[in-house]
């Protein structure tokens, strides 16, 4: 299980070291060419969330893995279209085809 760190007082966003990965490249796109954009997200028991990444903001990818994990071109450009809407990227937690890896050729 991976953990985003975003902003100095808040609880870290858990989610799969895969979807953590893409994510990750997603955000770290668009900050680098300085678009800021939302994220959001449904809390397991109730409720939802939205944070609103800029450059400015501390962030923090941690992964449980030491391995990097691999990437699928498809659903990065999925996340980018997302993160380029108004309604910004929306993450599913809970979605188990991201909780593991594509095997390699799969």
């Amino acid at each position: 299980m991976g953990h985003l760190y975003y902003g100095g007082s808040f609880e870290p966003i858990d989610m799969s070291d895969r979807l953590l990965a893409h994510v990750k490249v997603v955000i770290a796109t668009k900050l680098r060419r300085g678009e800021s954009f939302t994220v959001s997200w449904r809390h397991p028991e109730q409720g939802r969330s939205t944070i609103w990444l800029h450059p400015a903001i501390e962030l923090r990818f941690v992964f449980a893995s030491p391995e990097p994990e691999m990437l699928d071109s498809a659903l990065l450009q999925r996340f980018a279209n997302e993160a380029a809407t108004a309604a910004g990227l929306v993450l599913d937690l809970s979605d188990a085809s991201l909780s593991s890896p594509v095997p390699e050729g799969g």
